[in-house]
Protein backbone atom coordinates (compact mmCIF):
# COMPACT_ATOMS: atom_id res chain seq x y z
CA UNK A 1 0.00 0.00 0.00
CA UNK A 2 2.84 2.31 0.54
CA UNK A 3 3.26 2.79 -2.97
CA UNK A 4 -0.33 4.87 -2.70
CA UNK A 5 1.42 7.39 -0.32
CA UNK A 6 1.19 11.25 -1.49
CA UNK A 7 0.44 14.46 0.16
CA UNK A 8 -3.02 15.09 1.26
CA UNK A 9 -3.39 18.11 -1.53
CA UNK A 10 -3.79 17.67 -5.14
CA UNK A 11 -4.78 15.16 -7.77
CA UNK A 12 -4.94 11.72 -6.20
CA UNK A 13 -4.74 12.72 -2.96
CA UNK A 14 -6.54 11.77 0.25
CA UNK A 15 -8.34 14.96 0.11
CA UNK A 16 -9.79 14.25 -3.17
CA UNK A 17 -10.06 10.63 -2.65
CA UNK A 18 -12.44 10.71 0.66
CA UNK A 19 -15.03 14.24 -0.91
CA UNK A 20 -15.11 11.59 -3.68
CA UNK A 21 -16.10 8.66 -1.30
CA UNK A 22 -18.18 11.34 0.72
CA UNK A 23 -20.19 12.50 -2.78
CA UNK A 24 -20.81 8.63 -3.10
CA UNK A 25 -24.19 9.29 -1.25
CA UNK A 26 -25.90 11.38 2.09
CA UNK A 27 -23.91 9.87 4.47
CA UNK A 28 -21.51 6.87 4.88
CA UNK A 29 -21.21 6.50 8.60
CA UNK A 30 -23.89 5.95 11.17
CA UNK A 31 -23.89 8.95 13.08
CA UNK A 32 -23.52 7.13 15.97
CA UNK A 33 -21.10 7.97 18.39
CA UNK A 34 -18.30 5.68 18.50
CA UNK A 35 -18.59 2.85 21.38
CA UNK A 36 -15.00 3.21 22.88
CA UNK A 37 -15.28 7.50 22.91
CA UNK A 38 -17.97 6.96 24.95
CA UNK A 39 -16.93 4.42 26.64
CA UNK A 40 -13.89 6.22 27.95
CA UNK A 41 -15.62 9.87 27.89
CA UNK A 42 -18.15 8.83 30.43
CA UNK A 43 -15.98 7.59 32.84
CA UNK A 44 -13.60 10.93 32.73
CA UNK A 45 -14.05 13.55 35.51
CA UNK A 46 -16.36 16.72 35.52
CA UNK A 47 -13.95 19.38 34.96
CA UNK A 48 -12.80 21.39 38.11
CA UNK A 49 -15.46 24.01 39.81
CA UNK A 50 -18.30 22.94 37.82
CA UNK A 51 -16.84 24.08 34.18
CA UNK A 52 -17.44 23.45 31.03
CA UNK A 53 -14.82 20.84 29.17
CA UNK A 54 -13.72 20.98 26.02
CA UNK A 55 -13.05 18.30 23.56
CA UNK A 56 -11.19 18.48 20.32
CA UNK A 57 -12.26 15.42 17.69
CA UNK A 58 -9.41 15.11 14.89
CA UNK A 59 -10.79 13.39 11.64
CA UNK A 60 -14.09 13.52 12.98
CA UNK A 61 -16.13 12.69 9.77
CA UNK A 62 -19.81 13.57 9.52
CA UNK A 63 -19.92 14.91 13.49
CA UNK A 64 -21.02 11.99 15.31
CA UNK A 65 -18.89 11.82 17.77
CA UNK A 66 -19.06 15.95 18.00
CA UNK A 67 -22.31 15.52 18.44
CA UNK A 68 -22.54 12.55 21.42
CA UNK A 69 -19.61 14.69 23.46
CA UNK A 70 -21.82 18.04 23.08
CA UNK A 71 -24.77 16.41 23.96
CA UNK A 72 -23.09 15.34 27.09
CA UNK A 73 -22.18 18.61 27.80
CA UNK A 74 -18.58 19.40 26.21
CA UNK A 75 -17.48 21.60 24.08
CA UNK A 76 -16.15 20.68 21.08
CA UNK A 77 -14.51 21.35 17.75
CA UNK A 78 -14.14 19.06 14.61
CA UNK A 79 -11.62 18.67 12.05
CA UNK A 80 -11.41 16.64 9.08
CA UNK A 81 -10.04 16.80 5.79
CA UNK A 82 -13.42 16.99 3.95
CA UNK A 83 -15.04 20.08 3.32
CA UNK A 84 -18.67 17.66 2.97
CA UNK A 85 -17.82 16.29 6.04
CA UNK A 86 -18.04 19.29 7.57
CA UNK A 87 -20.65 20.57 6.14
CA UNK A 88 -22.56 17.52 7.34
CA UNK A 89 -21.77 17.21 10.70
CA UNK A 90 -22.41 20.88 11.38
CA UNK A 91 -26.01 20.09 10.02
CA UNK A 92 -26.18 17.78 12.56
CA UNK A 93 -25.39 19.56 15.13
CA UNK A 94 -27.94 22.21 14.25
CA UNK A 95 -30.26 19.15 14.09
CA UNK A 96 -29.14 17.43 17.65
CA UNK A 97 -29.68 21.46 18.83
CA UNK A 98 -26.29 21.57 19.95
CA UNK A 99 -24.96 23.62 17.72
CA UNK A 100 -23.73 26.72 20.14
CA UNK A 101 -21.41 24.03 21.98
CA UNK A 102 -19.59 22.44 18.40
CA UNK A 103 -17.58 24.31 15.87
CA UNK A 104 -16.18 22.57 12.64
CA UNK A 105 -12.97 23.03 10.60
CA UNK A 106 -12.01 21.39 7.02
CA UNK A 107 -8.35 21.38 7.62
CA UNK A 108 -5.45 19.14 6.73
CA UNK A 109 -4.48 17.62 10.31
CA UNK A 110 -0.76 17.39 9.06
CA UNK A 111 -0.67 21.01 8.86
CA UNK A 112 -3.42 22.50 10.91
CA UNK A 113 -2.67 24.64 14.52
CA UNK A 114 -4.50 25.56 17.07
CA UNK A 115 -3.32 27.78 20.49
CA UNK A 116 -5.86 25.86 22.20
CA UNK A 117 -5.54 23.31 24.60
CA UNK A 118 -8.16 20.66 25.23
CA UNK A 119 -9.15 18.50 28.10
CA UNK A 120 -10.14 15.34 25.88
CA UNK A 121 -8.27 14.69 22.36
CA UNK A 122 -9.85 11.98 20.07
CA UNK A 123 -8.93 9.86 17.06
CA UNK A 124 -11.48 7.51 16.57
CA UNK A 125 -10.22 5.37 13.20
CA UNK A 126 -8.11 7.92 11.86
CA UNK A 127 -6.72 5.27 8.33
CA UNK A 128 -7.07 6.48 5.36
CA UNK A 129 -6.70 3.96 2.50
CA UNK A 130 -5.64 3.10 -0.52
CA UNK A 131 -4.99 6.83 -0.41
CA UNK A 132 -2.95 7.17 3.03
CA UNK A 133 -1.98 9.92 5.27
CA UNK A 134 0.61 10.69 7.23
CA UNK A 135 -0.79 9.47 10.35
CA UNK A 136 1.95 8.99 12.79
CA UNK A 137 3.11 12.70 11.99
CA UNK A 138 -0.64 13.71 12.74
CA UNK A 139 -0.75 11.29 15.97
CA UNK A 140 2.45 12.97 17.11
CA UNK A 141 1.03 16.50 16.32
CA UNK A 142 -1.98 15.90 19.06
CA UNK A 143 0.02 15.36 22.12
CA UNK A 144 0.59 19.15 21.67
CA UNK A 145 -3.06 19.58 21.83
CA UNK A 146 -3.58 18.08 25.46
CA UNK A 147 -4.24 20.46 28.18
CA UNK A 148 -2.29 19.92 31.83
CA UNK A 149 -4.43 17.01 32.95
CA UNK A 150 -6.28 16.15 30.05
CA UNK A 151 -6.73 13.24 28.10
CA UNK A 152 -5.36 11.64 24.36
CA UNK A 153 -7.83 9.01 23.02
CA UNK A 154 -6.28 6.82 19.67
CA UNK A 155 -8.78 4.31 18.82
CA UNK A 156 -8.17 2.20 15.41
CA UNK A 157 -9.27 -0.55 13.47
CA UNK A 158 -6.87 -3.28 14.41
CA UNK A 159 -7.78 -5.67 12.15
CA UNK A 160 -10.01 -5.68 9.03
CA UNK A 161 -13.48 -4.19 10.01
CA UNK A 162 -15.48 -6.57 7.46
CA UNK A 163 -14.28 -9.41 5.37
CA UNK A 164 -15.22 -7.73 1.79
CA UNK A 165 -12.65 -5.10 1.94
CA UNK A 166 -11.85 -4.33 -1.77
CA UNK A 167 -8.96 -5.48 -3.52
CA UNK A 168 -6.86 -2.01 -3.28
CA UNK A 169 -7.24 -2.51 0.70
CA UNK A 170 -6.56 -5.62 1.48
CA UNK A 171 -2.70 -5.05 2.00
CA UNK A 172 -3.46 -2.41 4.49
CA UNK A 173 -1.05 -2.78 7.64
CA UNK A 174 -3.42 -2.72 10.69
CA UNK A 175 -1.70 -0.72 13.85
CA UNK A 176 -1.27 -2.04 17.32
CA UNK A 177 -1.30 -0.31 20.51
CA UNK A 178 2.11 -0.46 20.84
CA UNK A 179 2.86 1.16 17.39
CA UNK A 180 0.49 3.82 17.86
CA UNK A 181 1.60 4.42 21.23
CA UNK A 182 5.32 4.38 20.08
CA UNK A 183 3.98 6.90 17.18
CA UNK A 184 2.32 9.66 20.31
CA UNK A 185 6.43 10.30 21.59
CA UNK A 186 5.71 10.71 24.74
CA UNK A 187 8.40 12.12 27.41
CA UNK A 188 7.62 11.48 30.89
CA UNK A 189 4.92 13.92 31.58
CA UNK A 190 2.57 11.44 30.53
CA UNK A 191 0.63 8.83 32.03
CA UNK A 192 -0.78 5.55 30.09
CA UNK A 193 -4.05 4.83 30.81
CA UNK A 194 -4.49 1.71 28.16
CA UNK A 195 -2.56 0.46 25.64
CA UNK A 196 -4.55 -2.51 23.84
CA UNK A 197 -7.27 -4.59 21.96
CA UNK A 198 -10.63 -4.76 22.44
CA UNK A 199 -12.96 -6.53 21.00
CA UNK A 200 -16.39 -5.30 19.61
CA UNK A 201 -19.92 -6.46 18.35
CA UNK A 202 -20.36 -3.91 15.30
CA UNK A 203 -23.57 -4.59 12.82
CA UNK A 204 -23.14 -4.80 8.76
CA UNK A 205 -24.74 -2.34 6.57
CA UNK A 206 -27.52 -5.42 6.15
CA UNK A 207 -28.09 -5.49 9.92
CA UNK A 208 -25.49 -8.45 10.65
CA UNK A 209 -23.67 -8.37 13.51
CA UNK A 210 -19.70 -9.18 13.38
CA UNK A 211 -16.56 -9.29 16.11
CA UNK A 212 -14.02 -6.30 14.70
CA UNK A 213 -11.32 -5.47 16.89
CA UNK A 214 -10.23 -2.44 18.13
CA UNK A 215 -7.04 -0.87 18.95
CA UNK A 216 -7.13 1.59 22.10
CA UNK A 217 -4.74 3.83 23.38
CA UNK A 218 -5.39 6.29 26.40
CA UNK A 219 -2.66 8.87 27.80
CA UNK A 220 -2.98 11.61 30.35
CA UNK A 221 -0.83 14.38 30.03
CA UNK A 222 0.43 15.23 33.78
CA UNK A 223 2.57 18.27 33.41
Amino acid sequence: MHAHETTTDGVGSARGWWEQRYAERDGIWSGRVNAVLADVAGALPTAPGGGVRRALDLGCGEGGDVVWLAEQGWDVLGIDLSVTAIKRGSRASVSAGVEEQTAFVAADLATWETAARFDLVTASFLQSWPVEIPRAEILRRATGFVAVGGHLLVTAHAAPPHDDLPAAMREYRFPTPDEDLSALQLDGSWDVVAAELRPRTATTPDGDPHEVLDSVVLVRRGR
